[in-house]
Parts: C-alpha cells; structure tokens; sequence
C-alpha cells in the first residue's frame, strides 16, 4: 500500500513538473503524446476509484501477476479506446487543464488507496481480486508509464527506485526467470517490456531468457 502511494505520488509530481511545451512531446507510449499519456492517467485513476469502490464476493480469481494479459504482439497505438484517449486529451486544450484534472482526480484514487483494507475483494475486468493484489498492480502500471511520461525527457525526475525494484521482480516472476545482475532496473523493464530493444551486449546476457520477451502487459 505504502509503494502504491510513493509511485502515485512521483508520477503526479513529475506531470505537475512538466512545461507546456512538454505536452506536445513524444512518450513512450506508442502513438501517444505526453498529453496523451497524463490523459490515460486520469483514466487510471478513476479505475481505481471505481475499483475500490466495487466490493465482489468469492474467491479471487486473478492476484498482482495474474492479472496482467500477456501479449505477444506489440501495442500499435490504434485500440479504439486508445484512439478515444488521444480524443479526450486533445479536447483539454490547455496542459494546466489537464495538470488540474490529474491533481484533481488522482488525489482522490490516492486517499482512497490509503484507507482501503488490502484484506478486502474487488471486481475489476470481470475478475476479483484483494484491494491489496489490485494496487499492487498498479505500482508496476504506475512505474512503466513514469518511465514512459519520461522517455524524452532526460531531465525530468525518475521513478522511485523501490518501485522500480518491485516492478523488475513482479516483471521477473512473470516470466518465470530473473534478468541478468548487469541490468539497471530500469533497462529490465524498458527491454522485458519491449519498450526499447536490447543491444548486442544484453541479447547475449539474456540468454534463454530472450526467448520470452518482451512481455507486453495489457
């Protein structure tokens, strides 16, 4: 619960730090812009308010890794509701208006996630899950689209590097194999996600592990 706060925390700080002009930049989405990207934020944030707010009986049926659906084929930016995402955020105009929702909205999903009971079950994606497991996800979801909100921008703030940490391990347990000792965590989940390719070097240190990636997580 404490990791889901301080990732939360970081990006909305690093979206609160961005210029105008940093709106019209490419992420590391792709298809998307910067504005493109804090739009889906936004999006995110009302999830987990929804989420939080949606108690399911049973048994949980997904946990913090089973929840993500694994691809093999990359995101090519042209989903509907991705195409809705670019719709929405162009709409804003004004990058203040959309810094003001994000703080608006994501403060909320923030006070929400701190006095939830990690014990309790919710429904999301026609699955049920403990409060504790869904937020867990959402410091991996939280971590990849910092990285991604700061793909091209060399001077913006990083990730916390706890949550970086606890995303490569989530990522590693995913694949049923660890990442080389050489990887920074962050270049783990840039390559293991196929945000970027890996060099010559690191295909060779991955071994039989490059069989398995990337992992696109959706």
């Amino acid at each position: 619960m404490d990791l889901f706060a301080r990732s939360w925390s970081a990006l909305r700080a690093a979206v609160a730090d961005l210029s105008d002009e940093d709106f019209a930049r490419t992420s590391g989405c792709t298809g998307w812009l910067v504005r493109d990207l804090v739009c889906h934020l936004v999006i995110d944030a009302q999830d987990v308010l929804i989420t939080l707010a949606t108690p399911a009986a049973g048994e949980p049926t997904r946990d913090a890794l089973t929840y993500w659906e694994i691809s093999d084929t990359p995101p090519a930016g042209d989903d509907p509701l991705d195409a809705l995402t670019v719709r929405l955020a162009a709409a804003y105009e004004e990058p203040r208006l959309l810094k003001f929702h994000l703080d608006d909205v994501g403060s909320a999903a923030g006070r929400a996630a701190e006095l939830a009971d990690p014990s309790l079950r919710v429904g999301t994606r026609d699955e049920v899950l403990t409060v504790g497991d869904y937020l867990s996800t959402y410091v991996m979801e939280w971590t990849l689209h910092h990285l991604d909100l700061i793909a091209h921008l060399p001077d913006a703030a990083a990730p916390p590097a706890e949550g970086l940490a606890r995303s490569r391990e989530m990522l590693e347990r995913i694949a049923g194999s660890a990442f080389p000792a050489s990887f920074s965590d962050r270049d783990a989940l840039l390559v293991g996600t196929g945000r970027r390719a890996p060099t010559d070097k690191e295909q060779a240190e991955l071994g039989e592990l490059s069989s398995k990636l990337p992992l696109y997580l959706g």
